[in-house]
This record gives C-alpha cells, structure tokens and sequence, in this order.
C-alpha cells in the first residue's frame, strides 16, 4: 500500500507540473494583457519596479525583440518591447524570452536604432533664444500618404470624438496616432475607455505616443522658460511616468514621444534618443501648415481645444485634398 501511495504522489506532482508548464506556454503565446475596466484610472504605481533596459531577446519560436523596459504589473514580471524591423511595441512575460545586454553598436543596422538616432529634419533653432528647438525629430514620412497624429494636452474640455468617429468612419482600423499626456489620462477617464473601446471594436488601430506626464505650460513665458524646459523638470519622470500610467491601464505606449508644443533643446532630446524612442514631430499644426505632399505627419489637437484645426482637416478630408492613405505612425520612419 505504501508503493501505491508514493506512486500515485509521483504521479499527482508530475501531472500538476505538466498542468504549470502547459499554463506556462499558453502564457507565452500572445503579448501580457492588463485589466483596467475600473470606474477610474488605475495608479501607476500599480507599475512596480519600472525602468529603463537595452536587451535583445528571442522566445522559443525564435522572435526577435528589442526589450526597452522591465517592470513588473500585479506580481508578474514583464518587459516593453520594440519590433526592430516594424518598431511595434508589445508587453511581454519575461519568463518567456531570453535575453542579453545589447547597445546601439550591436544594433545600428535595426530600422528601429535607426529612427531613434535619425538627425532631426526640419528642426528650427530659435532666434531668441539660443539652444531652443522646435520640431526636432521626425517631421515628415516615408512614403505616399499620410500619418494623423492627435494631441491629448491637458484640457478642461471633453476629447472631440466627432473628429475621430469621422477617422473611423474612413473604413476599419483607420490609424491614428494620439500623443497623451499623463494628465490628460487622468483626467479624462471616460474618455479614454471610449477611445479604447474603438480600438477594441476595431474602429481605429491607436498608437500611443508619449507626450510627458505633466506637460507644462504657463500662458506668456517665453518657450525656453517653458514646456519640458520649464525649471525643475524631470525629463525622464515625465518619459517613463506616462508609459507606466498607460500600462496600468491597459494599453501599450508606442516607440515614440511627442514634446508639447513642439519645443525641446539637445539635452531632452538626448534624453529621448537615451531612452530608446523616436522624437516625433511634424510637417506643421494643420492650421499652419502648407500645402501637404506625401508622407505628410499632420498635427491637430483632438483634446477640445482646437476646433479649427479639425474644421480645416474636415475639409481637405472631404475636398480630397489630403494624401491617401492614412497610414500607421510605425511606417513613417
């Protein structure tokens, strides 16, 4: 009896193993998804340990990632990572990957070191105010077509989903790109579950693209007194706390940050490239743009506070002037 009993305790752990590791490889068949279905948004602090890496990786399919943070989300550890060639990012159970230390030697032929360390385009340094730049970064795409990009500011107005039902009305999975701001976030909770549950549904296909925690601004200060340059900013706080932030609640920030209004010096753009993203920018707020040619990165504010730009938008939309198709932010580098 007592052989019995040890054979059947063998058995019984050998099955609960064979049980772990089978849960182990549903795990690690599709990217971490994060519950956030709260009545509010949930703190990002429920993002532990979140910090900055270099690594490459691969699974046991032989994938190939680029992991740019670690962190870890209600006790499971997980990574940010970056498609080198298509600069799509993902979470991903860390127990699933094996990864290495790498640098931007190792990686320099990658398309997406490639994008993060591009010269800026069409940069324009201030007269005024020496060192001060505006529209570093990637300002203009490859390509035919277009990008739409939206920003989402702090604002005391609601989010203009006139303006992105009309994006969604263009046909499935219309792309947009939509620079957040922490704040924003939180809040404008609504909001954003609405802006979620259209992607969900299929209706646009969002990247989330950076655009600092707080993004301050003070009504009359010069732009180098101001934005991210404003004294006493903590430039990589306002990087990684909106990543955490989007994480907690559910959604995946892309390989890109946007500087609010467009203004930033060598130093916070260093800091950018330091943390592996693209600095986006633009061919000009769509009020002030000029005529638009392929590849155009278009600007407007979808946060309420610019209805003319969104005028001027319908209308080239519906004139057909603007160029076609709209296309995914990831392509334009």
């Amino acid at each position: 009896m007592k052989a019995i009993a040890t054979r059947l305790a063998s058995c019984a752990i050998a099955m609960l193993a064979a049980i772990g590791a089978a849960r182990a490889e549903d795990v690690c068949q599709a990217p971490a998804q994060i519950d956030a279905e709260g009545a509010a948004p949930a703190p990002r602090t429920r993002v532990e340990n979140y910090r900055p890496i270099f690594e490459q990786c691969r699974n046991g399919a032989g994938a190939l990632r680029l992991a740019i943070r670690r962190f870890s989300v209600d006790g499971s550890s997980l990574m940010l990572t970056v498609d080198p060639a298509t600069l799509a990012t993902s979470l991903e159970h860390a127990k699933c990957w094996t990864c290495a230390e790498t640098d931007e030697a190792a990686q320099k032929d990658t398309r997406f070191i490639r994008a993060v360390e591009a010269p800026s385009q069409h940069a324009i340094s201030s007269a005024k105010e020496p060192g001060v730049t505006m529209n570093a970064g990637l300002s203009h795409g490859q390509g035919e077509g277009s990008f739409i990009t939206g920003d989402l500011c702090p604002s005391l107005r609601p989010l203009d989903r006139a303006f992105l039902e009309k994006l969604a009305a263009l046909g499935p999975h219309t792309p947009v790109a939509l620079s957040i701001s922490g704040l924003w976030l939180m809040h404008h909770w609504a909001d954003f579950q609405w802006l979620r549950r259209q992607a969900r549904a299929g209706a646009l296909e969002i990247a989330w693209v950076d655009h600092s925690y707080h993004h301050p601004y003070v009504p009359g200060r010069p732009p180098g007194d101001n934005y991210l340059l404003t004294p006493g900013v903590d430039m990589q706080a306002e990087i990684l706390e909106t990543e955490r932030l989007l994480i907690a609640n559910g959604e995946t920030p892309s390989a890109f940050f946007r500087f609010p209004d467009l203004v930033s010096d060598e130093a916070l753009t260093e800091i950018v490239r330091r943390d592996h993203l693209v600095t986006l920018g633009a061919d000009g707020w769509l009020v002030f743009a000029p005529p638009l040619r392929p590849g155009a990165i278009l600007l407007v504010h979808a946060n309420g506070n610019e209805p003319e730009g969104l005028r001027m938008f319908s209308k080239l939309l519906d004139n057909g002037r603007l160029p076609r198709p709209f296309r995914p932010i990831g392509e334009a580098p």
